[in-house]
Formats: structure tokens, sequence, C-alpha cells
């Protein structure tokens, strides 16, 4: 009796129930409608390019979060902006590891119309680890795993054995099969979908002996690239994936160990990407408003205090600005006095700039989102 889904006589014959995913796929696509729609709107190239680079950036931190590596993000913005040709000066130079994740990600999207072959997989995966090292370990970097691979947790000598993959020895024959399909589903199947069985069974033969998770994201990126028809991102999958991690890793397994039929894994994909492109879309309308605040009359009325306390507060988005405006904080970031801070919030709460909330040495101070 088979225990993973490889080992089905049916193998690698994959089932979905097409009602079943009717909701949800209309769910989110009519957020991604809405998300070009927002960025089409947003009409400034600036500002789209910094929303690409903000994507870029929390995607290889968060696909990095997803295995246990902690990156720098500055790291990343700097290797982000350079290969974006964007000015990167004051930021760090970034270790080669990161560099070759940034390499991977930007050459999945950008390069999406171009062939997935098996090289291509495996420069992906070497890029990842330039040294031929994964933490002390020596690994076979840009070449297929030659032993067996499982997915287990809990201590030495009580392990449980979540997953194992084909054999060393079916390794090549596989990722064949995976690319065959690639090409001949590329048009005639839902992009979205496409991306959920590509991520699947990409991490169903876990070809290599590390860094399988973010090739397989990446592998996910670029099927939805090839649908958007789109060389750059705005909205970050793996992002998405980290913040419901026990969620992925269980509806993974259940989809991995079941009987072939993956319409419980492809509905709950589509929805984290429907929750990814949402997530993007709140950052993009707060772009929006920050564009449309600096254009109307209204702001340049602002005194230098004013308008920059106002720039950090748009920078932030929603939310963003941890704990509120203060009088204190006001004067830290605009060297005033506390008469001249209490003057200019004074000024922007009549304008309806800024709303209060508390009182005495509880006040805080927000944006008024609605307003703008």
């Amino acid at each position: 009796m088979a225990t993973f889904v490889w080992q089905l006589a049916s193998w690698p014959i994959l089932r979905w129930n097409d009602g079943a995913l009717l909701e949800p796929l209309s769910r989110s696509s009519h957020a991604q409608g809405r998300l070009f729609g927002q960025l089409e709107a947003l009409g400034f190239e600036q500002e789209r390019q910094a929303l690409e680079v903000e994507a870029l950036v929390e995607e290889a931190v968060t696909t990095s979060a997803i295995e246990g590596e902690r990156l720098s993000r500055e790291a990343v913005r700097s290797s982000v902006a350079r290969r974006l040709g964007l000015d990167s000066a004051g930021l760090p130079t970034p270790p080669r590891h990161v560099d070759g994740l940034v390499e991977m990600l930007l050459d999945a999207t950008g390069r999406h119309d171009e062939p997935l072959t098996a090289e291509r997989l495996k420069g992906w995966q070497a890029a990842l680890f330039p040294t031929g090292y994964s933490g002390l370990s020596r690994i076979r970097a840009g070449e297929w795993r030659d032993g067996p691979m499982q997915v287990v947790s809990g201590p030495i000598g009580r392990e449980r054995v979540h997953f194992e993959a084909p054999p060393a020895e079916r390794v090549a024959e596989e990722i064949q099969r995976l690319l065959a399909w690639w090409e001949s589903s590329a048009g005639n199947l839902n992009g979205m979908v496409r991306a959920g069985v590509a991520h699947l069974w990409f991490e169903t033969i876990h070809p290599f002996e590390d860094g399988n998770g973010r090739v397989g994201r990446a592998l996910a990126d670029m099927a939805l690239a090839q649908a958007e028809k789109r060389r750059r991102r705005f909205y970050s999958l793996s992002s998405q994936i980290n913040e419901e991690r026990s969620a992925y890793y269980q509806a993974i397994e259940e989809a991995q160990g079941g009987g072939g039929d993956i319409t419980p894994w492809l509905t709950w994909f589509l929805a984290c990407v429907r929750r990814a492109i949402e997530r993007s879309g709140r950052e993009v309308e707060a772009a929006l408003k920050r564009a449309r605040f600096w254009q109307r009359p209204s702001a340049y009325g602002l005194n230098e205090r004013q308008a920059k306390a106002m720039a950090r507060l748009l920078e932030a988005g929603p939310g963003g600005f941890q704990g509120g405006l203060t009088n204190q904080k006001y004067r830290g970031m605009t060297k005033a006095s506390k008469v001249t801070a209490t003057r200019d919030l004074t000024d922007l709460l009549g304008r309806g700039l800024l709303v209060q909330r508390g009182e005495g040495r509880s006040t805080r101070y927000e944006l008024n989102w609605e307003l703008l």
C-alpha cells in the first residue's frame, strides 16, 4: 500500500476538483485584477519601482526565513538595488549567498518566458550555495542529490518522518517528467493552479540535498509571472507562506501523503496567493494616498517640520508607525521645542490630517487615512 503520492501507480498524474476551485480561484483572480488596476492608477514610476524593490526584498528575506535562515534586510536591499541598477550608496556589500538568492529570484521572474531546463534548476540551487556548503555541511551544489531524502521532525531517537522523497536514482527522470508537463501546461492551465501544482510536484521530487523549498517557491513565482506576463513582481508569495508556515507544511504534507487528489492543497494555495496579493494591495493603496497627498495644494501649506512628520507617517503606512505619533516623538524627529510641537500638532489636527487617540500622557496621533 502506497505511503506517499509518488508511490501510486498513477503517479505523476495529480487530480483535483475544478468545481471546488471555482470560488477560491475567482477570489484570487479578482484580487489580482484589483492590484494591477491600483498599480496602473499609481502612475508614478518611482513609486512602482520602490514597491518592486520592497516586494523583492520581502521575498528574499521570507523565503529564507521559512527555512530557518535569517538574512540582513539591508544586505538583501543592497543586492536588489545593484541588480536593478539603482543607487546602493550607503548599503553594505551583500554576501555571495545573498547575491545568489536575489539572482535566482530575478531570473525566475525576469526571464519567465525562457525555457525551464534541468540545468537552469541546478543553476538556481548552486546560486544559493556559492561555497558548496550549507552551514558547516558540504553539499552537492548544482547537482541532484545522490542519497535518500526525508523530511523529519522530533528529537533523536523519536523522529517522525513526515515525508520521504523518491530514490535518488529516479530524480533525473522525475525532473524530466515535471519539465515536460511544465512546457505542455503553459497556456493550457490556469496560472495560479499551475503554480500550485508545480510547487507541490517539485517539492515531492525534492531533487537537491538542500534549497528545495527556496527553488520550489521560485518555480511557483515563475509560473505566476508567466501567467501574468509581467517581469516585475509586486507581491511576495513567500512572505504570506511564512505568515502561515504551519498551515503550509500541513497542507503540503497531506497532499504528499494522499491518494493523488490535491484539491485541498490547491484550495489552500489559491487562498494564500490571494492573501499575498491583498497584502500588497494595501501597500499600493498607501502609496496611492501618499502620491495624492503631495499633489494636493493643501499639502504645500505645511511648514518644514510638519512636512517631515507627515512624510514619516505616510511612509510607515496605516498602523505602521509603532505606538502612534506623540509630542515627544514629533520633537525628536523635527528638533522642535515642546511649545512649537504642540502648536504644529494642533494645526494638523485642525486641518483634519491627524486624528487624536487618548488624552493627557496617553495622547497619540495618527494619520487620517480616510481623508487622504
